[in-house]
């Protein structure tokens, strides 16, 4: 059963006020209300109710997940029509710019949840009590977390310590250096490895694997790849994850904050929002948007038709790979077996991402149901982490067979034996590790800073501009208001 807690605090995302409310489905609390924001943090529960709401900025990152692969060569954007949600249109085509709503959401967004988790850290040691170090962890990962979101779309970001940005800031505070941005993303989660429990007090909270597992990634990120390894080799050693044996089952309702989740993004079925503010929602507006359109029939319900699946990730799976069902729905196969019906929406590929499109739900599920559903977003999977350690091992020149242990892992529970084992070792080996990652994480939000990262993008990228589409624009409000502060983006 998933529980609920409804906050509502006023945070500053740089230059944006934004009023956000908030809930998460780890705890089950009367409604609280914080009115001067100086006078908090004077008990235990303040400052759990302040992690609470830290948390809850992480329900708006599903807009995070859906463009890493619209943006990427898996999918196409889709919708109703060529100018249904603009902003996806144009990244999908790489013509966006700096006058982009969606982009600026990710930002605001993002930049809300860096907000909140400075807010309990500029107060950090205003009161003592028993437990105080776990919450103090727990919210430097999410800080971590929402800067390691920041970096990746947008490259240097402002940095303010601990401590809230206030309105005038953007005129004075310089954008800092993506190693910059990475370094106190790194001591974050140093800290929070350190201090996080490896077993979480209640399911949906990160632990130490978690924050083992996103140091390892920034570290990848930035081809540290020596402490990427170690970082883990700390992961895997704490044996708290496996694959799971099942594939079918792994995206289902019941596969939730399973073995093999290190870390997982909780949506609840809750009213919370309106088409006004998407990433106000409980839930997880990506899977209504991913939906088939018009669809009646068994399993699945409708949605938007957005996030559309190619053909060339479609045959990319090899015979005999389990992964392919499990991630890409051949609507017009399954149609054939099941009489379903369905419409076809803009530049209709066949295929849906059928990790994350809408299932069936009870008559008796609240609200709209594209805007409340349930289905947690796996932001760091075990088999991720095996395939990034492989990757580490064999691009730092450190260990070839046992980066094709993890590797080989993998696909034995792709395929259901070790007939497709990898053999190979150096740059043949890093092909397959990278050609796994697409195949394993296919619609999870992960393929386009993946081509980036390996300088593949370009390649691989219809319209993709090198020197120009690694990294996004920062949005123009965010430029004006800074007054000549931040420069732009190169190429925008």
């Amino acid at each position: 059963m998933k529980k609920h807690i409804y906050k509502i605090i006023t945070v500053v995302a740089i230059s944006s006020l934004l009023t956000v409310s908030c809930s998460d489905d780890f705890v089950d609390r009367e409604p609280v209300y914080s009115i001067d924001s100086e006078n908090y943090f004077n008990s235990e529960t303040d400052y759990n109710n302040a992690l609470v709401a830290a948390y809850d900025l992480l329900q708006s990152t599903y807009v995070n997940v859906m463009l890493g692969e619209i943006a990427s060569d898996n999918t196409l954007c889709g919708g109703e029509s060529q100018t249904d949600v603009i902003g996806f249109q144009q990244i999908d085509d790489m013509i966006h710019t700096p006058t982009n709503s969606n982009l600026k959401n990710i930002w605001d967004w993002m930049f809300a949840g860096v907000s909140r988790a400075n807010y309990i850290l500029e107060f950090q040691n205003k009161t003592e009590f028993d437990g105080k170090t776990q919450v103090l962890a727990e919210t430097r990962f999410l800080r971590a977390y929402y800067h390691f979101e920041l970096v990746k779309w947008f490259g240097g970001i402002p940095l303010k310590g601990d401590a809230r940005f206030s309105i005038g800031d953007e005129k004075v505070i310089p954008r800092s250096s993506v190693a910059d941005v990475y370094a106190s993303i790194e001591a974050d989660l140093i800290y929070a490895a350190a201090n996080l429990a490896a077993t979480p007090a209640q399911t949906g909270r990160v632990s130490k694997g978690a924050a083992y597992a996103l140091l390892g990634k920034a570290y990848l990120y930035q081809e540290k790849f020596t402490l990427a390894a170690a970082a883990f080799d700390s992961c895997i050693a704490l044996q708290k994850y496996s694959l799971v044996t099942d594939y079918n089952t792994l995206f289902e309702e019941a596969g939730e904050n399973g073995v093999e989740s290190v870390f997982e993004v909780q949506y609840t079925d809750v009213e919370g929002a309106a088409f006004s503010c998407l990433q106000c929602s409980e839930g997880n507006v990506a899977v209504g948007f991913n939906g088939p359109r018009n669809y009646v029939g068994t399993v699945f319900t409708s949605g938007f038709s957005f996030n559309l699946p190619t053909a060339k990730i479609a045959n990319a799976f090899e015979v005999g790979d389990n992964r392919k069902e499990v991630a890409i729905l051949d609507i017009k196969d399954w149609a054939l077996k099941t009489g379903a019906t369905y419409g076809e929406g803009y530049e209709h590929t066949g295929y849906y991402n059928r990790k994350y499109i809408p299932r069936k739900r009870s008559a008796t599920a609240a609200g709209d149901l594209n805007l409340t559903n349930p289905a947690n977003y796996r932001s760091i999977r075990y088999a991720d982490v095996l395939l990034m350690a492989a990757e580490a091992n064999n691009r730092g020149g450190l260990d070839d067979s046992k980066a094709r242990g993890f590797l080989n892992q993998v696909r034995s529970r792709a395929y259901g034996d070790s007939n497709h084992n990898i053999t190979a070792s150096g740059a043949t080996l890093t092909d397959f590790i990278w050609a796994e990652r697409r195949l394993e994480l296919v619609g999870e939000g992960h393929r386009f800073f993946d081509l980036v990262r390996t300088g593949k993008a370009a390649q691989e990228i219809p319209g993709f501009t090198a020197g120009k589409n690694e990294l996004f624009p920062i949005p123009i409000e965010e430029i004006q208001f800074a007054s000549g502060n931040w420069a732009q983006n190169p190429g925008y």
